[in-house]
């Protein structure tokens, strides 16, 4: 049988992403059956890939060549949905690499627990675009993609609270506060299979971040650090920019991320 570690690199080294996808959810539902049952499958280690296999298409471009389209147009939602799906993508192989590339780090099994969940969602976040897409004689593959969304977790590779500072609570974070945003242009557009897709992304991304800011305190308080100073510093590290406002405050506090953590790294002149 695979380790959960193995489980990990099997999705991570798989290219296509309805297959990639199907692979998240076999294994987070085999782990989960295990763990009902009482015979729970081994963490084991690991070997991840830098970065993870992906489909030739979509064609990855550099952040500022992505095509700039009007969300009130039909190319333009074409588009949005076709970003969603993208980023659900690269979240499914975060949330695996995360597991994968620190197994050798001692946790309690409900970090796995969590982050083996968070994949499935993803999983399912990624399908739900994709329908979507469909839906309107589109796929995802059809558009060119954002190229920097795996710099994150090069970037963090050899650091967990690092990861865990911009993955889930920085970058998943950010979901938070667009994706209002989001459902409203849909809704106002009547498409209302894409307004009940991103309205389960959005119930369930919470979690994501909670899982994040659990984690991160977790670690924080065995290593005897003040999370709110370790996360500003990590953030600078990182993170290549500010944080930019409004944000969706209820949420995050939601989630376990208080308005000090994230505030002080607004630009002072978009924070005005």
């Amino acid at each position: 049988m695979m380790t959960l570690a193995e489980m990990a690199v099997d999705v991570l080294t798989t290219s296509d992403g309805r297959e990639k996808t199907a692979r998240s959810r076999e294994h987070a539902r085999r782990w989960f059956a295990a763990r009902e049952a009482g015979t729970p499958i081994a963490i084991g280690e690991a070997a991840p890939p830098l970065r993870p296999a992906r489909p030739p298409r979509p064609e990855l471009l550099d952040p500022r060549e992505v095509p700039k389209r009007k969300p009130g147009s039909p190319a333009g939602r074409i588009a949005l949905l076709h970003a969603v799906a993208h980023i659900e993508l690269n979240a499914v192989d975060l949330h695996w690499d995360i597991i994968a590339r620190f197994s050798h780090v001692p946790f309690p099994i409900g970090f796995h627990d969590d982050w083996v969940r968070a994949a499935d969602e993803e999983s399912k976040h990624f399908n739900l675009m994709c329908d979507c897409l469909e839906e309107l004689d589109s796929h995802y593959g059809a558009l060119p993609a954002h190229a920097g969304m795996w710099r994150a977790a090069e970037d963090t590779a050899e650091d967990l609270l690092g990861r865990l500072a911009v993955v889930p609570m920085v970058l998943e974070a950010r979901g938070l506060d667009v994706t209002p945003g989001m459902i409203a242009i849909f809704r106002k557009a009547g498409m209302e299979s894409a307004v009940a897709a991103l309205e389960t992304i959005y119930a369930e991304e919470v979690g994501h971040v909670a899982y994040g800011s659990k984690w991160f305190n977790f670690l924080c308080g065995r290593r005897d650090l003040d999370p709110k100073e370790v996360f500003h510093d990590l953030v600078r590290t990182y993170f290549h920019g500010a944080l930019k406002p409004p944000f969706n405050e209820e949420k995050r506090a939601e989630a376990g991320l208080p308005p000090d953590f994230y505030w002080p790294l607004t630009d002072e002149k978009s924070a005005k």
